[in-house]
């Protein structure tokens, strides 16, 4: 999620996960998520060589603290640039991939869409310019990111469990018939 010594870690990997960001100028750390509707706005300096990950589930929403902002675009957004500029890079000199964005429920509204469509128009507006990556699609995928070169990797996910857990939606609440009558605790 921030800034922090993964040298000792074997392989320096660094998983981000929903709500999360982390920022490296390691040259040997690779972060790395699973996608399905989420995205993942990868974001480097092309100077400095200090880049980071984002991974958002919504575009917007109401935030309430925290932890729960973490999940929304605009939020993520704003951390991850601002740890970035914290840590000496400068957004002039910025440059953004983003991944997923997938349908990943049928007859349901498309979040996929609206987070890539967020994520690029959020980008246009702060000027950082999108010199690659991979939305929309069906599929889960999975990407990993050397912040430091801007090299990136996508693979299909093709792990039914992975998917499974990707493409589970949230439960409905259960709707309950009004007859009238009055239950006491």
């Amino acid at each position: 999620m921030i800034v922090e010594n993964v040298s000792n870690r074997p392989g320096k990997r660094v998983h981000v996960v929903q709500g999360e960001h982390h920022v490296s100028s390691d040259p040997d750390v690779m972060l790395t998520t699973i996608l399905g509707s989420c995205v993942a706005v990868c974001l480097r300096d092309t100077e400095t060589g200090i880049g980071g990950m984002n991974h958002f589930l919504l575009p917007e929403g109401k935030v309430e603290g925290l932890d729960e902002g973490r999940r929304y675009g605009a939020y993520a957004m704003e951390l991850l640039i601002n740890e970035l500029l914290r840590n000496g890079a400068r957004r002039e000199r910025m440059e953004a991939k983003l991944f997923g964005g997938a349908r990943m429920f049928d007859g349901l509204s498309d979040v996929g869409a609206s987070n890539a469509a967020f994520a690029e128009k959020f980008l246009r507006d702060e000027g950082i310019p999108v010199v690659g990556g991979s939305l929309g699609g069906v599929g889960a995928r999975r990407v990993q990111y050397w912040p430091t070169t801007g090299r990136a990797q996508q693979r299909t996910v093709t792990d039914t469990n992975e998917v499974a857990r990707l493409k589970t939606p949230p439960k409905p609440v259960p709707v309950v018939e009004d007859e009238g009558s009055l239950e006491l605790f």
